[in-house]
């Protein structure tokens, strides 16, 4: 066995023996029944009452989902720069005739061009990492290159893939993370992220989190060959949050779908409330206080830690106003918005590539990454909110919200949003099944 196939064989254990608690066979029922599996972790809530969530299971890679004795189902969406094998590590393939044969054979050779950011891609595998299909969208958006394994053999085929598509409804309650309730309800990663940015503007998922808080979801996924392929899109869904309940309901207008409350009011704000992509790596860190003077710093802004080079998005449309190196702050940023708002970023270890001061850009792209420049005695994002040149609590400020839905169709979606509501309040109330 090979080192990466000896590593894959390790957190393959670990995986299985962390699911043991919620027996993946029984979770699997009662997620068909809407009904989720709750994990009892071993490792208890921090001393002293707190009751912010911190995902310990950072070290293990994407969870995939099970599917039982026919293996394994990861997805991965494709980042800038990346290369086919740090995708195939992701998606959990630890297979050299794999690796070899997608690199040689003459058929794939134009895939290693079309690694375009954000295009997702999909992968099944048995437990030891072998590749038993990967599924790779081609740009017309239609068909697929696959590669499979029959009868011992890599082979590689274009074709239209069929795929039905179904409505998958899950619930879950946050014991001690949110992966953790995703993974016991055998949710895809692809769907806890996406609802994770749907909810962006108004919940913190690096701070924000509470044990009890609770979560429903109405989802696409789709099927090849009667096997899942891959998830689809967040229907409706609703996050409960400290007590405060928050709902989201996907409608196209014009074409264009967004995501709205059960007012009609989009949820995309003018400002995100995280500057952290969310991931399982980033959701292992908490918020922490300013590292050296162990407090926030005239309440001018908040520290969240997290590993060197995790991505960093600007929380708002904007326009580069300052981009370099500042005393205390090391590798800074700073960007102006409309309305007389600014945003800062500090203490990275390197900015976007080719970002400039004069640039525009948009809510949710790429700044720079975390690092410990400045004044940091640890890897960490400072970051500030600015009103009129004045810091304020990124924390307390009320977020400014983006265009409500049209009024000519407001009839339809209340409509549409009163059967999905329906779907929620109905599974919202079913009692999660925990396993001890």
């Amino acid at each position: 066995m090979t080192k990466l196939g000896i590593v894959n064989h390790l957190q393959t254990f670990l995986e299985r023996l962390l699911r043991q608690r919620w027996m993946l066979a029984g979770a699997g029922i009662f997620s068909a029944l809407g009904m989720v599996a709750i994990a009892t972790p071993s490792t208890s809530l921090p001393p002293g009452g707190q009751t912010e969530i911190i995902e310990q299971l950072n070290l293990l890679a994407n969870a995939p989902l099970s599917l039982g004795d026919e293996g394994f189902l990861r997805e991965e969406r494709i980042v800038r720069g990346d290369t086919f094998d740090r995708l195939l590590a992701r998606l959990g393939v630890y297979d050299d005739a794999a690796r070899r044969y997608i690199h040689t054979a003459p058929e794939l050779q134009n895939l290693h061009r079309l690694l375009a950011p954000g295009r997702v891609v999909s992968a099944y595998t048995h437990e030891n990492g072998e590749l038993v299909r990967l599924i790779f969208p081609l740009p017309d958006g239609e068909r697929v290159t696959l590669v499979e394994r029959r009868q011992g053999q890599l082979t590689s085929r274009i074709e239209t893939l069929q795929v039905d598509t179904r409505q998958v409804i899950k619930s879950g309650e946050i014991r001690y993370s949110l992966f953790g309730a995703t993974d016991g309800a055998n949710i895809p990663d692809a769907i806890a992220v996406q609802m994770a940015e749907i909810f962006s503007g108004d919940i913190d998922f690096h701070r924000d989190l509470r044990k009890g808080d609770r979560f429903t979801l109405v989802y696409e996924m789709q099927f090849y060959q009667g096997r899942p392929a891959r998830s689809g899109r967040i229907l409706s869904a609703e996050f409960v949050n400290n007590g405060q309940a928050y709902q989201a309901f996907y409608f196209e207008q014009d074409g264009k779908g967004q995501y709205y409350n059960a007012r009609g009011q989009r949820l995309q704000k003018a400002f995100l409330r995280s500057p952290l992509e969310f991931s399982r790596v980033t959701s292992g860190f908490s918020m922490r206080f300013h590292p050296i003077l162990k407090t926030w710093r005239a309440h001018k802004g908040i520290d969240y830690g997290a590993p060197t080079g995790t991505k960093i998005r600007a929380t708002g449309d904007g326009v580069v106003e300052f981009i370099g190196t500042q005393k205390g702050y090391g590798n800074f940023v700073l960007l102006s918005h409309a309305g007389g708002y600014q945003t800062a970023y500090a203490h990275m270890s390197g900015f976007a590539a080719g970002l400039e001061k004069g640039d525009r850009i948009g809510q949710g792209e790429l700044v720079g990454y975390v690092g410990s420049t400045g004044w940091a005695t640890g890897p960490h994002l400072h970051y500030e909110f600015r009103v009129k040149g004045q810091a304020i609590n990124p924390l307390s400020i009320d977020i400014p919200t983006a265009i409500p839905l049209a009024k000519t169709q407001q009839a339809a979606f209340d409509q549409q949003a009163s059967t999905q509501l329906a779907q929620l309040q109905l599974f919202r109330d079913v009692p999660a099944v925990r396993f001890e």
